[in-house]
């Protein structure tokens, strides 16, 4: 018996119901049918986020959760922290920039919002700057630069995480400069800096190429300023005291 229940489950693409249908309570057959659907689409919808979590990437395990939110985030006039949190910004492809000294929380935030996304459904990348410069140098030199592009059509957002630590080379920055294009007014972006934009010729070099790049940026973005000491930092010593 149970051997032809999931063989017709399996016909009918029903992942969970084999599984789940003897542990659904029973009151009446409307109820009973309504639980028992409603748990396949709650299971299906967290594997979908579990896939969606594993292809972004993330180096982190931050969650919006446990995000120290205080004085030290400063949000734009016209952005809500409800409005950031409900990610209204992805589906108006716009962007949010995080920038302030290393250790204030950007990193935290970016991952927060980044891991939410995915359990909303949205397709998420996430990077180091410099990982990403170094993947699209590789594949520059392999002739296989337009493949790598291609990748990030079906994606929704990508999270830039750390730009300005290292500089770039000329191809490097270019390159970036060419893909961030690409997703201009396409995509949105979650970029964390501890630079301000007046000093992202440090690591791009060229100044007309750092112009180009700041103007699709900031056009259509949401720009938090993090400020106080590195949360590391305060850690480290708290834990010394």
């Amino acid at each position: 018996m149970n051997i032809d229940i999931k063989d017709m489950c399996k016909t009918l693409r029903l992942a969970y119901v084999a599984e789940i249908y003897d542990s659904i309570p029973f009151e009446n057959k409307e109820q009973y049918l309504k639980a028992l659907f409603d748990k396949e689409f709650e299971l299906r919808e967290e594997a979908r986020a579990d896939r969606l979590l594993k292809k972004a990437k993330f180096l982190y395990s931050k969650e919006l959760n446990t995000y120290q939110w205080g004085s030290h985030v400063h949000l734009p006039p016209h952005l809500e922290k409800e409005e950031l949190l409900a990610l209204n910004f992805i589906n108006r492809f716009e962007n949010v920039i995080l920038t302030g000294a290393p250790g204030t929380g950007k990193t935290h935030l970016a991952t927060g919002l980044g891991r939410q996304a995915c359990r909303n459904g949205y397709e998420v990348r996430f990077f180091r700057v410099s990982d990403l410069v170094d993947q699209l140098e590789k594949a520059w030199q392999e002739g296989k630069s337009q493949n790598f592009r291609n990748r990030f059509k079906k994606v929704d957002l990508i999270i830039l995480d750390e730009m300005g630590y290292i500089p770039f080379s000329k191809e490097g920055a270019e390159l970036l400069f060419q893909l961030i294009s690409d997703w201009y007014e396409q995509k949105s972006m979650i970029i964390t800096s501890n630079l301000e934009f007046s000093q992202w010729n440090r690591i791009f070099t060229d100044s007309r190429l750092t112009a180009a790049l700041v103007d699709r940026v900031i056009h259509h973005a949401h720009v938090l300023s993090f400020t106080g000491d590195s949360y590391r930092i305060r850690h480290a010593l708290s834990k010394k005291h």
